[in-house]
């Protein structure tokens, strides 16, 4: 098995047509508005708007501060339920509005957070929860409202994976308080870096919009301890000229899936995660869990003779946040059995818009190769 002439990577981020950028950030030059809402900002604020098929949105820098900031608005004191299967951002978010991570499990099926295990880590000091729906996988969103409402408390998603997906035609930003999407170069839909928060209630709008630019509500009041989390218009234009390709490359990424389910379901240890009907995905990410039992290979062994055929996959997420230096020991850990399992196991495989169907199933001879070879 002849390994690839240049490499394959996990990601690899969308550009639309030079041509096409460039038309729209002439406007810069022409205005000498590069920051602070300007007319492109304003536009694409709008356009993505309508695309969620949300109430309200408003546009950050990166993700990591959209989620900071929506947090800190909603005025919380004490304890956060979250998983511990997520990025680092999630967590940091928490702990930087001096907040404590309750870490709940997942399940098996999707891993997103186990709605029937958070309840039992309620307690008077509980204030809100904070899902993430996790490689374009949304979490039981319903669940999640009923105990929400049970207990009154707040639900903030961490969205980052879920730009443009539904759950029975309602989009996914209108579930819970407030949801945050991560607009970073290798997501689905990037603006080069960018972050959105979207959300039901206007009167959140004013507030936002003040926390991101240093607290300032107007020319002569500072009403908040802000931050400056503004996206500035060369960011805004290439998130409004990459909204026209999104549904092109979401398709690409679906066709993408299907090809790989197809070559990999005959494997014995390896399993995938299986969409529902009822959801309009947008095939972010293509994990598989590697049961080294079973396939006679670990997940980490995959992983390294992948990179010898030129193909850089990634454990992901790989540690579990509970596991990072920077917060080992501090924090109370529940059973987090199945998250364990899985960080152990799981591998997402490259997948993007343009990558060739050919090389797709080269990357899946590949891994049958590997797995044959090692059972001999």
């Amino acid at each position: 098995m002849k390994k690839f002439e240049y490499p394959i990577n996990v990601t690899k981020s969308f550009l639309p047509p030079f041509e096409e950028y460039e038309s729209v950030i002439k406007q810069i030059w022409n205005n000498r508005w590069l920051t602070n809402n300007g007319p492109i900002h304003m536009e694409l604020e709008n356009e993505i708007t309508k695309y969620l098929k949300v109430n309200q949105s408003t546009l950050f820098t990166n993700g990591h501060l959209a989620l900071e900031i929506a947090i800190k608005s909603m005025n919380l004191k004490g304890e956060v339920i979250t998983t511990p299967f997520t990025f680092a951002s999630t967590t940091h978010a928490i702990v930087s509005n001096n907040l404590k991570p309750v870490f709940c499990d997942i399940n098996l099926k999707n891993f997103t957070i186990d709605v029937e295990k958070i309840e039992a880590l309620i307690t008077d000091k509980t204030c809100a929860i904070i899902p993430v729906h996790v490689f374009g996988y949304p979490c039981d969103v319903k669940a999640i409202e009923q105990i929400a409402k049970k207990h009154n408390l707040k639900v903030i998603y961490d969205a980052a994976h879920v730009f443009g997906v539904e759950i029975d035609g309602i989009a996914i930003g209108n579930y819970g308080d407030i949801s945050m999407f991560s607009l970073h170069a290798t997501k689905v839909y990037n603006s080069i870096e960018g972050g959105l928060l979207t959300f039901k209630d206007d009167a959140l709008k004013d507030k936002f919009n003040s926390y991101k630019n240093f607290g300032i509500s107007d020319y002569e009041s500072v009403k908040y301890v802000g931050s400056n989390a503004k996206m500035n218009e060369f960011q805004a234009a290439m998130g409004l000229v990459n909204l026209r390709y999104i549904n092109e490359q979401i398709i690409n990424r679906k066709i993408i899936t299907e090809i790989y389910k197809s070559q990999l379901k005959e494997i014995e240890g390896i399993y995938m995660v299986e969409g529902k009907a009822n959801v309009k995905h947008n095939y972010a990410y293509f994990p598989i869990i590697i049961d080294e039992n079973k396939t006679g290979i670990s997940r980490d062994e995959l992983y390294n003779k992948l990179q010898e055929y030129n193909v850089f996959t990634r454990k992901y997420f790989y540690p579990l946040i509970t596991d990072f230096d920077c917060y080992k020991d501090i924090y109370k850990l529940n059973n987090l059995c199945n998250a364990k399992y899985i960080s152990d196991r799981v591998l997402t495989l490259p997948l993007y818009g343009d990558l060739l169907y050919e090389d797709v199933l080269k990357i899946t001879a590949i891994i049958k190769y590997i797995i044959q070879t090692n059972k001999r």
